[in-house]
Protein backbone atom coordinates (compact mmCIF):
# COMPACT_ATOMS: atom_id res chain seq x y z
CA UNK A 1 0.00 0.00 0.00
CA UNK A 2 1.58 3.35 -0.92
CA UNK A 3 2.62 5.54 1.93
CA UNK A 4 0.94 8.92 2.05
CA UNK A 5 3.37 11.84 2.12
CA UNK A 6 3.51 13.87 5.32
CA UNK A 7 1.76 17.22 5.24
CA UNK A 8 4.57 19.72 5.64
CA UNK A 9 3.81 23.45 5.78
CA UNK A 10 4.95 23.83 2.15
CA UNK A 11 2.75 20.98 0.93
CA UNK A 12 -0.11 22.27 3.04
CA UNK A 13 -0.02 25.66 1.35
CA UNK A 14 0.01 24.14 -2.13
CA UNK A 15 -2.70 21.59 -1.31
CA UNK A 16 -4.99 24.21 0.16
CA UNK A 17 -4.50 26.53 -2.80
CA UNK A 18 -5.64 23.67 -5.02
CA UNK A 19 -8.52 22.90 -2.68
CA UNK A 20 -9.80 26.44 -2.72
CA UNK A 21 -9.87 26.38 -6.49
CA UNK A 22 -11.39 22.91 -6.91
CA UNK A 23 -14.04 22.88 -4.17
CA UNK A 24 -16.23 25.75 -5.49
CA UNK A 25 -15.96 24.48 -9.07
CA UNK A 26 -16.72 20.89 -8.09
CA UNK A 27 -19.66 21.99 -5.96
CA UNK A 28 -21.14 24.01 -8.82
CA UNK A 29 -20.76 21.10 -11.23
CA UNK A 30 -22.25 18.62 -8.77
CA UNK A 31 -25.24 20.80 -7.95
CA UNK A 32 -26.01 21.30 -11.67
CA UNK A 33 -26.85 17.61 -12.19
CA UNK A 34 -30.26 17.04 -13.81
CA UNK A 35 -31.59 13.45 -13.71
CA UNK A 36 -32.59 11.72 -16.92
CA UNK A 37 -36.33 11.15 -17.48
CA UNK A 38 -37.67 7.93 -15.94
CA UNK A 39 -39.35 5.86 -18.69
CA UNK A 40 -41.42 3.97 -16.11
CA UNK A 41 -43.16 7.08 -14.74
CA UNK A 42 -45.78 9.23 -16.48
CA UNK A 43 -44.74 12.70 -17.56
CA UNK A 44 -46.81 14.28 -14.80
CA UNK A 45 -44.67 12.54 -12.19
CA UNK A 46 -41.34 13.50 -13.64
CA UNK A 47 -39.34 15.94 -11.52
CA UNK A 48 -38.85 19.05 -13.64
CA UNK A 49 -36.48 20.81 -11.24
CA UNK A 50 -32.76 20.00 -11.29
CA UNK A 51 -31.65 17.56 -8.62
CA UNK A 52 -29.53 19.21 -5.91
CA UNK A 53 -26.96 17.19 -4.02
CA UNK A 54 -27.02 17.60 -0.22
CA UNK A 55 -24.63 20.12 1.22
CA UNK A 56 -22.00 18.81 3.61
CA UNK A 57 -21.11 22.02 5.38
CA UNK A 58 -17.99 22.82 3.41
CA UNK A 59 -16.19 25.76 5.01
CA UNK A 60 -16.24 29.13 3.33
CA UNK A 61 -12.79 29.62 1.88
CA UNK A 62 -11.25 32.63 0.20
CA UNK A 63 -11.16 32.44 -3.57
CA UNK A 64 -7.44 32.33 -4.34
CA UNK A 65 -7.77 31.78 -8.09
CA UNK A 66 -5.35 34.12 -9.77
CA UNK A 67 -3.45 34.79 -6.53
CA UNK A 68 0.17 33.73 -6.98
CA UNK A 69 1.56 31.39 -4.34
CA UNK A 70 4.58 33.14 -2.80
CA UNK A 71 7.99 31.65 -3.40
CA UNK A 72 9.17 31.31 0.18
CA UNK A 73 12.40 29.47 -0.56
CA UNK A 74 15.36 30.26 -2.73
CA UNK A 75 16.49 28.73 -5.98
CA UNK A 76 20.15 28.97 -5.05
CA UNK A 77 22.03 25.74 -4.26
CA UNK A 78 22.80 24.82 -0.68
CA UNK A 79 25.87 26.85 0.40
CA UNK A 80 29.09 24.92 0.81
CA UNK A 81 30.91 27.42 3.05
CA UNK A 82 30.15 27.19 6.79
CA UNK A 83 27.98 29.93 8.32
CA UNK A 84 26.69 31.10 4.93
CA UNK A 85 23.47 33.09 5.43
CA UNK A 86 20.69 32.62 2.90
CA UNK A 87 18.78 35.58 1.44
CA UNK A 88 16.10 36.90 3.74
CA UNK A 89 12.41 36.53 2.91
CA UNK A 90 10.70 39.91 2.36
CA UNK A 91 8.04 40.79 4.93
CA UNK A 92 5.45 41.26 2.17
CA UNK A 93 6.06 37.67 1.05
CA UNK A 94 5.78 36.39 4.61
CA UNK A 95 2.59 38.37 5.09
CA UNK A 96 1.12 36.93 1.91
CA UNK A 97 1.88 33.39 3.06
CA UNK A 98 0.41 34.06 6.53
CA UNK A 99 -2.76 35.57 5.07
CA UNK A 100 -3.14 32.51 2.87
CA UNK A 101 -2.53 30.05 5.70
CA UNK A 102 -4.70 31.52 8.45
CA UNK A 103 -8.07 30.89 6.71
CA UNK A 104 -6.88 27.34 6.13
CA UNK A 105 -5.96 26.81 9.77
CA UNK A 106 -9.22 28.30 11.01
CA UNK A 107 -11.80 27.25 8.39
CA UNK A 108 -10.49 23.89 7.16
CA UNK A 109 -8.88 22.46 10.27
CA UNK A 110 -11.08 24.42 12.71
CA UNK A 111 -7.89 25.36 14.51
CA UNK A 112 -7.78 28.14 17.09
CA UNK A 113 -4.60 29.80 18.33
CA UNK A 114 -4.37 27.45 21.36
CA UNK A 115 -4.86 24.49 19.00
CA UNK A 116 -2.01 25.69 16.77
CA UNK A 117 0.32 26.19 19.74
CA UNK A 118 -0.53 22.71 20.97
CA UNK A 119 0.75 21.28 17.67
CA UNK A 120 4.10 23.04 18.10
CA UNK A 121 4.56 22.02 21.73
CA UNK A 122 6.03 18.79 23.05
CA UNK A 123 4.88 18.45 26.64
CA UNK A 124 5.21 15.93 29.46
CA UNK A 125 3.27 15.96 32.74
CA UNK A 126 5.29 15.60 35.92
CA UNK A 127 4.49 12.66 38.19
CA UNK A 128 2.01 13.45 40.94
CA UNK A 129 3.63 14.30 44.24
CA UNK A 130 6.71 15.99 42.80
CA UNK A 131 7.33 19.56 43.82
CA UNK A 132 8.20 22.24 41.31
CA UNK A 133 11.74 22.44 42.75
CA UNK A 134 12.14 18.65 42.49
CA UNK A 135 11.28 18.84 38.79
CA UNK A 136 13.74 21.65 38.07
CA UNK A 137 16.56 20.08 40.10
CA UNK A 138 16.11 16.75 38.29
CA UNK A 139 16.34 18.55 34.95
CA UNK A 140 19.58 20.25 35.95
CA UNK A 141 21.17 17.01 37.08
CA UNK A 142 20.32 15.23 33.84
CA UNK A 143 21.49 18.17 31.70
CA UNK A 144 24.84 18.10 33.51
CA UNK A 145 25.11 14.35 32.95
CA UNK A 146 24.50 14.85 29.21
CA UNK A 147 27.03 17.71 29.05
CA UNK A 148 24.21 20.07 28.11
CA UNK A 149 25.28 23.49 29.33
CA UNK A 150 22.79 25.48 31.41
CA UNK A 151 22.86 29.03 30.07
CA UNK A 152 20.07 30.88 31.86
CA UNK A 153 16.48 31.15 32.99
CA UNK A 154 13.43 33.36 32.85
CA UNK A 155 11.38 33.17 36.05
CA UNK A 156 8.27 34.64 34.46
CA UNK A 157 5.99 34.31 37.46
CA UNK A 158 8.27 36.58 39.49
CA UNK A 159 7.98 39.27 36.81
CA UNK A 160 4.20 38.82 36.86
CA UNK A 161 4.34 39.60 40.56
CA UNK A 162 6.94 42.41 40.55
CA UNK A 163 5.92 44.22 37.36
CA UNK A 164 2.22 43.43 36.95
CA UNK A 165 1.25 42.93 40.56
CA UNK A 166 -0.24 39.57 39.59
CA UNK A 167 0.03 37.11 42.48
CA UNK A 168 -2.68 34.81 41.12
CA UNK A 169 -0.70 33.41 38.16
CA UNK A 170 0.81 29.95 38.65
CA UNK A 171 4.53 29.34 38.81
CA UNK A 172 6.04 29.51 35.33
CA UNK A 173 9.75 29.25 34.49
CA UNK A 174 11.75 28.89 31.28
CA UNK A 175 15.19 27.26 31.45
CA UNK A 176 17.74 27.43 28.63
CA UNK A 177 20.35 24.85 27.65
CA UNK A 178 22.94 24.47 24.90
CA UNK A 179 25.07 21.68 23.47
CA UNK A 180 27.85 23.90 22.18
CA UNK A 181 29.39 21.28 19.87
CA UNK A 182 26.13 20.31 18.16
CA UNK A 183 25.00 23.93 18.15
CA UNK A 184 28.14 25.01 16.34
CA UNK A 185 27.76 22.26 13.73
CA UNK A 186 24.13 23.19 13.10
CA UNK A 187 25.01 26.87 12.68
CA UNK A 188 27.74 26.01 10.18
CA UNK A 189 25.11 24.37 7.99
CA UNK A 190 22.23 26.75 8.67
CA UNK A 191 22.93 30.04 10.46
CA UNK A 192 19.16 30.58 10.62
CA UNK A 193 19.05 27.80 13.20
CA UNK A 194 20.18 30.43 15.68
CA UNK A 195 16.54 31.41 16.22
CA UNK A 196 16.05 28.07 17.98
CA UNK A 197 19.11 28.44 20.22
CA UNK A 198 19.57 28.17 23.09
CA UNK A 199 17.18 25.29 23.60
CA UNK A 200 14.40 26.12 26.05
CA UNK A 201 12.34 23.99 28.40
CA UNK A 202 9.35 25.58 30.06
CA UNK A 203 8.08 24.35 33.42
CA UNK A 204 4.71 25.54 34.62
CA UNK A 205 1.73 24.77 36.77
CA UNK A 206 -1.60 24.65 34.97
CA UNK A 207 -4.99 25.76 36.25
CA UNK A 208 -5.19 22.60 38.38
CA UNK A 209 -1.68 23.07 39.83
CA UNK A 210 -0.43 20.15 37.75
CA UNK A 211 3.19 20.59 36.68
CA UNK A 212 4.08 20.34 32.97
CA UNK A 213 7.37 20.42 31.07
CA UNK A 214 7.29 21.77 27.51
CA UNK A 215 9.57 22.55 24.60
CA UNK A 216 9.24 23.49 20.95
CA UNK A 217 8.69 20.27 19.03
CA UNK A 218 11.13 20.28 16.14
CA UNK A 219 10.52 16.62 15.40
CA UNK A 220 11.97 15.79 11.97
CA UNK A 221 9.01 13.53 11.26
CA UNK A 222 7.47 16.70 9.79
CA UNK A 223 9.88 16.46 6.86
CA UNK A 224 10.39 12.69 6.74
CA UNK A 225 10.76 11.63 3.11
CA UNK A 226 11.32 15.21 1.97
CA UNK A 227 14.75 15.85 3.47
CA UNK A 228 16.42 16.42 0.09
CA UNK A 229 13.69 18.72 -1.19
CA UNK A 230 13.75 20.70 2.07
CA UNK A 231 17.56 20.99 2.04
CA UNK A 232 17.98 18.98 5.26
CA UNK A 233 21.45 17.50 5.04
CA UNK A 234 22.31 14.27 6.90
CA UNK A 235 24.55 16.31 9.23
CA UNK A 236 21.75 18.78 10.00
CA UNK A 237 19.31 15.94 10.61
CA UNK A 238 21.68 14.10 12.96
CA UNK A 239 22.43 17.27 14.91
CA UNK A 240 18.77 18.24 15.27
CA UNK A 241 17.78 14.73 16.31
CA UNK A 242 20.61 14.57 18.85
CA UNK A 243 19.57 17.88 20.43
CA UNK A 244 15.91 16.90 20.53
CA UNK A 245 16.68 13.51 22.10
CA UNK A 246 18.77 15.13 24.81
CA UNK A 247 16.14 17.75 25.48
CA UNK A 248 13.47 15.08 25.76
CA UNK A 249 15.65 13.07 28.14
CA UNK A 250 16.12 16.17 30.33
CA UNK A 251 12.37 16.77 30.32
CA UNK A 252 11.60 13.16 31.17
CA UNK A 253 14.09 13.16 34.01
CA UNK A 254 12.41 16.26 35.41
CA UNK A 255 8.95 14.73 34.98
CA UNK A 256 10.07 11.55 36.77
CA UNK A 257 11.93 13.38 39.54
CA UNK A 258 15.17 11.47 38.85
CA UNK A 259 17.26 13.11 41.56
Amino acid sequence: MPKHPRLTPHLLAISIAALTVSVPVAAQQANAITPAPNPYLPATMQTPAPFALPQFGLPTLPDLRGVPIPLVGTLSPTPTRPYTMRPGIPQDTKRQMMQMMMPIMNNVFRMSMPDAMNWFAHKIPAKPGLSFDDVVESMMLRANKLNFKYVGNNLMYKDFQAVLGDFEAPRIEVHSFCDIAVGRDLLKISPEFLVFLPCRIGVMEDADKKIWLMMLDWNLDWVAGYENQMGVTPELARGAIDIRNKMEEIMQAGADGDL
